[in-house]
């Protein structure tokens, strides 16, 4: 029943937030993070019977399950080919935009909690790390720059940078694991997360094809509705498992079966269906439920009351403006001649879900016996990301129609 309360809530929550900020042109995002922020904070006029909502079973586990698809999704619509295929500048756009915030980030948790343990710092940082491509994609779509080269640029390190920060998270949750079971720390500990997660992404795509073409081959003999959606599915669920059996987090592995995912693979089941829906859009009911309750309790896990602990609002300003100033770096690694540089930092700036992601990952590991991103970290870093996320379209678009009108 709790569940169920919840749920109502969070859904028609998550839909009035979600339309609001769209009506003013922003992410619905930022709607449903604020519909959880007000769910979950009613305790501090008087209200406490939603309280316990936050910490449900039940929700989480439908959140998790709503990262997956979210992550699946992704994967599914971004196109291999072109990713493999971006030029230099997007490759060093993208390492020295997981770099420099990250960096930034460890040194800002560090100058505001230095009784924390390093490796909490650096996780701190991670949250930094990745662009969330479909906020800028969105805008770039709506002035009609997606093909310049900017646009090129900024897609092409948005996805690597996505890649790059799930690797990120990979090295530092994998030594948050080893630190709290009393492993020392060792280089080769380091080297050995990398390499695995490299060999996931490398096996997902190579056998993970050749799995997908097969699986889908034996799929077209079985009759009746539904089909492509459910081994697609089991597909996703599967890769994530397989993932976090390596020590990876699960979504990983649903990014990596999204990208491995051909068209070609199942066109006799898409042939089946009247309407001719692709994957995404078959995929697009579940997703508009699940992924909304993800984002509206990591909004109800945000302690407003956590703002009044000395130094919390400082610090979630001071993040908000390494993110910023971190993603600016990135820009030199443009390499084009005559490409507005500006433009390029500017829209690998929004965090977004991605962000919220990493938070939301780290509030379950635990070192010490305490948990990696506490209340008053968790509460700053969704400020930063709901911050990144407002500010970088009206910023874009003012840069990028100047660059036009030039």
């Amino acid at each position: 029943m709790p569940v169920l309360e919840a749920l109502t809530l969070m859904l028609i929550g998550a839909r009035l937030g979600g339309a609001l900020f769209e009506r003013f042109g922003q992410s619905p995002v930022l709607g449903e993070l604020l519909a959880g922020v007000l769910i979950g904070n009613l305790g501090l006029v008087g209200y406490h019977g939603l309280e316990t909502l936050r910490d449900q079973p039940g929700l989480d586990l439908l959140a998790q399950i709503g990262v997956l698809f979210l992550l699946f999704k992704v994967g599914v619509e971004t196109d291999i080919g072109k990713m493999m295929a971006v030029g230099g500048s997007s490759f060093l756009v993208a390492v020295l935009g997981v770099i420099a915030p990250m960096v930034l980030g460890f040194f800002c948790s560090r100058g505001f909690f230095p009784a924390h343990h390093p490796l909490t710092h650096w996780y701190v940082g991670a949250t930094l790390c990745a662009t969330s491509v479909g906020i800028t994609a969105r805008v770039l779509a709506d002035l009609g720059r997606t093909s310049s080269t900017e646009g090129r640029i900024i897609l092409g390190a948005a996805v690597i940078d996505d890649v790059l920060g799930l690797i990120v998270l990979a090295v530092v949750a994998g030594l948050i694991g080893a630190a709290d079971g009393g492993r020392a720390f060792a280089p080769l500990t380091v080297a050995w997360i990398v390499t695995k997660a490299m060999l996931f992404l490398g096996l997902a795509i190579g056998i993970g094809r050749w799995a997908s073409r097969r699986a889908f081959a034996l799929a077209t003999r079985l009759s009746g509705a539904g089909v492509l959606l459910s081994v697609a599915l089991a597909f996703c669920f599967a890769l994530a498992w397989v993932a976090g059996r390596v020590g990876l987090a699960p979504i990983v592995g649903a990014f990596g079966a999204g990208l491995v995912l051909d068209e070609r693979h199942y066109r006799d089941l898409l042939a089946r269906d009247e309407k001719r829906r692709t994957l995404p859009e078959l995929l697009e009911p579940i997703s508009s439920f699940l992924v909304p309750v993800f984002f509206v309790l990591m909004g109800m896990r945000v302690d407003l009351g956590a703002f009044a602990a000395p130094g919390v609002l400082g610090f979630a300003a001071v993040l908000t403006l390494a993110a910023v100033v971190g993603k600016q770096a990135c820009s030199l690694g443009v390499l084009e001649r005559g490409t507005d540089r500006i433009a390029v930092g500017l829209g690998m700036i929004p965090r977004g879900e991605v962000g919220l992601i990493f938070a939301g990952i780290g509030a379950t590991l635990v070192l010490g016996g305490e948990r990696v991103i506490g209340d008053d970290v968790f509460s700053a870093v969704v400020i930063m990301v709901a911050l990144t996320t407002l500010v970088t379209p009206p910023l874009l678009v003012w840069k990028m129609r100047g660059a036009r009108r030039g």
